[in-house]
């Protein structure tokens, strides 16, 4: 079996997401990646097959999706990128997410099943926030085109939607609670945050930051570069973790049944999806760090409890499930 997988390169889910089903999939036949998106900063021992600039997802400083800037990254080479995509010598098309595969697809009448979380958005029971957001929810249910849909979400909203994907690493961890606290919040920089943690003296915290290239110290905040490994070790030992609305983090944090203090970006029509979500599971959720943060985090350490997350498949159910869905749409085609 020959397997075309395909890969959003915008923000890093999408990429450890596909290198934690890589080993599963192998043992199916032999899997050929393409990355697309001119922000793929990502180093992966992923044998990518095919890249392609693809139609970037790019965001402004204060969360929201920047329309100008995708729509200048979208070129005519787009189709013609598409057009080349050999999708014709694969028995199965994965695509978490990924533009220009699903434009090869429409073009070429190939199927393929979209995966990921995104997909999970085909579904009208998935939360969403009160206030609509008609541009937002065009793009995470238009975005790529498929009749095969496999999403992954906090909870099973609906059928088709299975639990998130947990990296191995986590999954093997021994959880210990060291009493700091974790930190990733990309859209606020250290001058909007540290005000509000070096306030809360008897807490320590450790805040992953591009703005800084070593470990940097100061008083009761610890500030670190963004690298996978430092941030899996950070998390695995911390009493919680205060991140922005993606999935993965939050998805880890609540497996290992640690608290999270959920801060979506703003504007960032999936970030406040997921943050509806993590609210009803029982998760704080605050709009942004503002003067009343003190109290707010007060809340969450005295009244907030872990809310665990239970894996109701596997990783390996879950890319058997993949390959089940393909054969049996296949078997529909060509009978």
């Amino acid at each position: 079996m020959k397997i075309f997988y395909a890969i959003q390169g915008t923000g890093n889910g999408h990429i450890s997401r596909a290198v934690e089903l890589y080993p599963y999939l192998k043992k199916y036949g032999e899997v050929d990646f393409f990355l697309s998106g001119s922000n793929t900063h990502l180093k992966s021992e992923l044998p990518i097959k095919y890249k392609s600039k693809g139609l970037s997802l790019f965001y402004k400083h204060s969360g929201g999706l920047d329309y100008n800037k995708i729509l200048s990254s979208l070129s005519l080479s787009v189709v013609k990128d598409a057009k080349e995509l050999p999708l014709e010598k694969y028995d199965l098309v994965i695509n978490d997410f990924e533009f220009v595969t699903s434009l090869a697809c429409s073009i070429k009448k190939i199927p393929c099943v979209h995966f990921g979380h995104q997909a999970s958005f085909q579904s009208k029971k998935t939360p969403r926030p009160e206030k609509s957001n008609p541009l937002g929810n065009f793009i995470l249910e238009k975005f790529v085109k498929s009749d095969m849909h496999i999403g992954l979400h906090f909870d099973n909203y609906d059928e088709h939607i299975y639990n998130p994907i947990i990296k191995k690493e986590i999954i093997d961890a021994n959880p210990i609670n060291d009493g700091h606290i974790t930190v990733y919040l990309p859209q606020y920089s250290i001058a909007n945050v540290e005000p509000h943690f070096l306030a809360q003296k008897e807490f320590h915290f450790e805040v992953f930051t591009k703005e800084v290239d070593r470990i940097v110290c100061k008083q009761n905040i610890t500030y670190f570069p963004i690298a996978n490994g430092q941030f899996t070790s950070s998390l695995i030992r911390c009493y919680g973790i205060i991140t922005a609305g993606g999935f993965e983090t939050p998805a880890e944090a609540m497996y290992m049944n640690k608290k999270v203090l959920s801060i979506p970006i703003l504007k960032h029509f999936e970030q406040e999806c997921n943050g509806k979500a993590l609210e009803k599971m029982g998760v704080m959720v605050l709009k942004k760090i503002d003067a009343f943060f003190g109290i707010h985090f007060k809340q969450w350490i005295e009244n907030s409890k872990p809310i665990k997350l239970e894996l109701k498949h596997s990783t390996e159910d879950i890319v058997d499930i993949l390959i089940n869905t393909n054969n049996k749409k296949n078997h529909v085609h060509h009978s």
